[in-house]
């Protein structure tokens, strides 16, 4: 399992949730030759403020010599560093249906560092299949003990399987199941339900706010392409 890393300093959920934001831009940055990059540039392409840049990227320690930008190379490192990607996490994905079996598929599914360690579902016509390299496991077997769960399985089996991922000493959980789910102090639990992203997204079109004017995105300090800054 993966140790704790120590930090400079606490980093706020907002700073977090812009990390990987910048980290694609440094990427991007750096597959196209370039090296260097200040908070302005960062600023532009992640739709923030310079200060809130500079904020969010002190608190990553010191990086550079104010005014002349940040090496694009160590800005890469250090934000992995800060995400953890420099560290190795073993990922379980429940429910190998559409969902699952498209993001078991992608290859922006799993983080630098991350490695798919087993897949399960309860369809007969599922288990003992081959999706992504790996034979589909029933779920009333053993499961794998990883880092991370995946739970990719109908709201109304959700917590059941949260609990059994739980049980196997699995104490992270992405849930895409559209389900609060109840889990024991210490469990980390991030929900990602399309539809209420989708239900944000009409209330800023419906209240003339733009489609990515508010919600997740306005509370994280970033603004809209569509709006004016």
């Amino acid at each position: 399992m993966a140790t704790p890393r120590l930090r400079p300093r606490k980093l706020s959920e907002p700073t977090i949730a812009r990390l990987p934001v910048y980290q694609r831009i440094a990427e991007g940055w750096l597959a196209r030759g370039q090296h260097r990059i200040d908070s302005q540039q960062i600023a532009e392409l992640a739709g923030v403020t310079a200060t809130t840049v500079r904020r969010d990227l002190a608190g990553l320690g010191t990086l550079g010599t104010r005014g002349a930008g940040y090496d694009v190379n160590v800005l890469n490192d250090r934000i992995g560093e800060a995400l953890g990607h420099d560290r190795k996490y073993d990922v379980v994905v429940v429910g190998i249906g559409n969902l699952g079996r498209a993001l078991v598929n992608s290859a922006n599914f799993l983080i630098r560092g991350a490695q798919l360690a087993a897949l399960y579902d309860v369809d007969p016509e599922v288990v003992g299949t081959e999706v992504a390299g790996h034979v589909v496991r029933a779920l009333d077997g053993p499961i794998e003990t990883a880092t991370v769960g995946v739970i990719c399985v109908p709201a109304s089996a959700a917590q059941d399987v949260a609990d059994r991922l739980v049980a196997a000493d699995i104490h992270g959980l992405l849930n895409f199941a559209p389900q609060v789910i109840s889990t024991p102090l210490g469990t980390a639990v991030h929900y990602v339900d399309f539809s209420i992203e989708l239900q944000i997204l009409m209330y800023h079109l419906n209240n003339g706010t733009g489609p990515l004017g508010g919600g997740l995105l306005h509370s994280l300090g970033i603004a809209s392409p569509l709006r004016g800054t």
